[in-house]
């Protein structure tokens, strides 16, 4: 059985286009996917859906035009049943904005393109880490955490453990905010007053403070944990599986994946780009793909395949 699923080529400037086409040439990937390459011609990749051309030298703004158009278009074909998931290579979040995109990542472009309230899950084989915050500066953390926002990520989670990870009954934790979680109100009281309530609401663990809630999950004691603001959860799950673990959209109504890593410019061009946590990311969506195949039944195959065609699939296949 293969997935059926749309890769994106990112910022055609950056690393998107490399390790898209290794991940491609990778033997465990042909046997498990049926790829359709979303993204412009010129880029250095082969596509099957293409949206636009790449010229070398253009600007920003192009790249991030172009970046913008391959989600918009593999959202497009996900929710047309054309393919079964997506997996995303790395944009430029400036070069997104310069392209007339107001958003501040993917999490947030693919929610409001599907009409989905959604959570950035950070996966690997020794962590898992949900973000109730994403992309706001740290100061704006403590005022925009809510009884809300944590009660609906731990849902959003809940959710997407069970349908996308096969676990029936998770464990889920919630990471403090302040250090010790406040130390009783020493070092602030947003983790006894706004977090320990819906914690509590939510069912689930916590807060427990951030120096000792991801070795405990990490120890097998809890299958995810909630993190309140996107650095600290980044760093855990980078720091205990850089270039292995991957950036999971939960909400969707369909699996999206991406690598755990930006763009690099630093080694864009240079053949450097490790394909790793593409290769990871395409396997565990396919992964996705096919569970949700499973449990839909033999109706799964009568959806519909939209008005437009699924593409000319790349070489892996």
């Amino acid at each position: 059985m293969k997935a059926r699923l749309a890769m994106t080529v990112g910022d055609p400037r950056r690393i998107g286009t490399a390790i898209g086409a290794k991940a491609l040439a990778d033997p465990r990937v042909g046997e498990r996917c049926d790829i359709v390459v979303v993204g412009p011609e010129g880029a250095g990749v082969s596509v099957g859906e293409p949206v636009g051309r790449w010229m070398p030298n253009s600007d920003a703004a192009l790249a991030g035009k172009l970046s913008g158009l391959a989600i918009e278009r593999a959202v497009e074909m996900a929710l047309g049943g054309a393919v079964e998931g997506i997996v995303t290579a790395p944009i430029d979040k400036a070069a997104l904005h310069a392209g007339g995109y107001d958003f501040p990542g993917h999490t947030e472009m693919l929610g409001s393109l599907t009409g989905s309230r959604v959570a950035m899950m950070l996966a690997s084989d020794k962590l898992r880490v949900v973000l109730a915050t994403t992309h706001i500066p740290l100061r704006s953390v403590a005022e925009s955490l809510s009884a809300e926002s944590i009660t609906e990520a731990a849902r959003i989670a809940r959710e997407g453990l069970r349908e996308w990870f096969g676990i029936a009954e998770p464990r889920i934790a919630l990471c403090a905010l302040n250090p010790h979680a406040g130390d009783s109100g020493r070092f602030g009281n947003e983790d006894a007053d706004v977090l320990a309530p819906a914690a509590r609401a939510a069912g689930i663990a916590g807060p427990f403070p951030s120096d000792t809630v991801f070795v405990r999950a990490m120890r097998g004691e809890f299958d995810a944990v909630i993190a309140p603001y996107h650095d600290v959860g980044m760093t855990a799950i980078k720091v205990a599986s850089f270039g292995s673990a991957v950036n999971v959209t939960l909400g969707l109504p369909f699996p999206r994946t991406s690598p755990d890593h930006g763009t690099a410019l630093d080694i864009a061009g240079q053949n450097r780009a490790d394909p790793g946590s593409m290769i990871a990311a395409t396997l565990l969506c396919a992964s996705f793909a096919l569970r949700a195949r499973q449990s839909a039944g033999p109706s799964y195959g009568d959806r519909p395949t939209g008005s437009r065609s699924a593409g000319r699939p790349s070489r892996a296949q």
